[in-house]
C-alpha cells in the first residue's frame, strides 16, 4: 500500500488563509504572511506569545492540512540531547555484547562498529524529522523552547540553521529535505538572539474582540449567539483587569464548552461565578472576579452589546 502524499505548500498568503481555515484555525493576515514566508523561505517559525493564544495549534493544523507528520519535542528543564535528539540503546547493546562472547567472536573492532550501528539507536524527535519521510518534510515542534536550559538552545543551533545534526559514532544526519519547524516559546525567560536570527519571528497576541467570536463560532458552532457574543465580551473585560493568569483563547473554548455542558444560552451571574474555573486558573483571581465584580462586567457587556445591535439595526 502506498503511502498518501504531502499536499504542496500555499503559493501565496491567501492560500495560506485557505489553508489554516481548512484547519479551523481563524488567523489574520499578518500570521498567515509570517507562515507563508517561513514556508516559503524554508526557515523555522518561532511563535512567541502568552500561553493558550494558539501557537501549539499552528503546527498541529500545518501537519493536518498539509498531509504531513507531526513530530512534538514537548520542552522542560533539564532537557537534552538523549531525550531530544537520540541515545543508544544500552540494553541491547549489552545482549549483543554477551552473545558475541557467548559465540567466542574475539574481533573487537567489529564489535564496536556493530553495536553502535543505526539498528541501536533510538530516533528521538530531533532525528526523526531529518529522516527522509515517503509523506514529504514532517512538522516539528518545539514547544514551549523557554521551560528548557540554556543550554539546550546552543545544541539546537547545528539543527536549526543547516538542518543536520552530528552523532559521532556515525557521523552527520542531514535532511535531505528540511522539516517545517515551528518553535514556540511562552516567554518565561528570553530565548537567545542566536536561535531567534535563525528563524521567522511572530508574536502571537490575543486577539480582538471579533476575531475571538469567529474563532468561538468556529470552535464551538453549537453556542448560541447571545452566549458566544457574552462569553466573549466578558473574556475581553477580564484581559483589562489586574489578574495574576490573563485568560487565552484556548480558557474562552473551554468556558463556552463548559456552559453549554451546563445547558446555559446565556450568562447569569450565578453561572459566572459556579463555572470560572474552566477560565481562570488561580484561586486569588477567581476571589477577585467572583460576585460583585462578575455582576459588574456582566451587566457592562449586556448594556455594550445591546447598544451596538441597536446601533446595527439603524444602519441596516
Amino acid at each position: 500500500m502506498t503511502s498518501p502524499t504531502a499536499s504542496a505548500l500555499p503559493a501565496s498568503i491567501e492560500a495560506t488563509l485557505d489553508l489554516l481555515a481548512a484547519g479551523r484555525y481563524v488567523a489574520d493576515r499578518s500570521l498567515a504572511t509570517a507562515i507563508f514566508l517561513a514556508l516559503k523561505l524554508r526557515r523555522p517559525l518561532f511563535l512567541e506569545g502568552e500561553a493558550g493564544v494558539g501557537k501549539t495549534e499552528i503546527a498541529k493544523v500545518l501537519s493536518q492540512t498539509l498531509g504531513r507528520d507531526l513530530l512534538r519535542l514537548q520542552c522542560y528543564e533539564g532537557l537534552d540531547a538523549s531525550a531530544a535528539l537520540y541515545e543508544w540503546n544500552y540494553a541491547r547493546q549489552m545482549l549483543e555484547i554477551r552473545l558475541a562472547e557467548a559465540a567466542h567472536e574475539g574481533d573487537k573492532n567489529k564489535l564496536a562498529a556493530d553495536i553502535f550501528s543505526e539498528r541501536f539507536l533510538i530516533k528521538r524527535p530531533l532525528l526523526q524529522a531529518l529522516e527522509p519521510n515517503p509523506r514529504g518534510a514532517p512538522v516539528l515542534l518545539i514547544d514551549e523552547l523557554d521551560r528548557t536550559d540554556e543550554p539546550f538552545e546552543a545544541f539546537l543551533l547545528e539543527i536549526l540553521s543547516d538542518f543536520q545534526a552530528t552523532i559521532p559514532e556515525i557521523g552527520v544526519v542531514k535532511a535531505a529535505e528540511p522539516p517545517i519547524v515551528v518553535i514556540t516559546s511562552n516567554r518565561t525567560r528570553e530565548i537567545h538572539d542566536a536561535i531567534k536570527r535563525r528563524c521567522y519571528y511572530y508574536w502571537v497576541d490575543y486577539p480582538n474582540a471579533q476575531r475571538e467570536l469567529e474563532i468561538l463560532r468556529t470552535k464551538v458552532p453549537i453556542a448560541s449567539r447571545d452566549l458566544a457574543e457574552e462569553v466573549v465580551a466578558f473574556v475581553q473585560k477580564l484581559r483589562k483587569r489586574d489578574l495574576f493568569k490573563l485568560p487565552g483563547v484556548a480558557e474562552t473554548i473551554d468556558w463556552a464548552d463548559a456552559l453549554i455542558q451546563l445547558d446555559q444560552t446565556s450568562l447569569n451571574p450565578e453561572m459566572v461565578d459556579n463555572s470560572l474555573g474552566a477560565l481562570l486558573k488561580y484561586q486569588d483571581d477567581i476571589a477577585k472576579i467572583r460576585g460583585t465584580e462578575a455582576a459588574q462586567i456582566l451587566e457592562e457587556i449586556r448594556l455594550e452589546i445591546s447598544a451596538a445591535r441597536v446601533q446595527a439595526a439603524s444602519r441596516a
